[in-house]
């Protein structure tokens, strides 16, 4: 059984920065793409950024390009996921994804695991 929990949320200001873990068990990852996806307020769950686990190909949302940078340490099973210049947009609920041969990274229904979330708050 895969399991995804992640830490590292907060409430920050507007420009400061966050580092987002997720640290995953139950199997080994190989095949596998570990996404970031976030909700906001009022608004369907979007996808942000997501690693192949082999290879570790990055994969980005337009809206997070050059702010945010996704990573993950093999040895420690663990995704992080580090925004900086963070925006009062990025206030959400950010999850933790996993799914293996994905085709379509931004899918979410393609990522059979999920986190619980944590909250990311970032003030004006």
């Amino acid at each position: 059984q895969v399991q995804l929990v992640e830490s590292g949320g907060g409430l920050v200001q507007a420009g400061d920065s966050l580092r987002l873990s997720c640290a995953a068990s139950g199997r080994t990852f190989s095949g596998y793409a570990m996404g970031w996806f976030r909700q906001a307020p009022g608004k369907e769950r979007e996808f942000v950024a997501a690693i192949r686990w082999n290879g570790g190909n990055t994969y980005y949302a337009d809206s997070v390009k050059g702010r945010f940078t996704i990573s993950r340490d093999i040895a420690k099973n663990t995704v992080y996921l580090q925004m900086n210049s963070l925006k009062p947009d990025d206030t959400a609920i950010y999850y933790c994804a996993a799914g293996r041969y994905i085709a379509t990274i931004p899918r979410e229904a393609e990522y059979p695991y999920w986190g619980q979330g944590t909250q990311v708050t970032v003030s004006s």
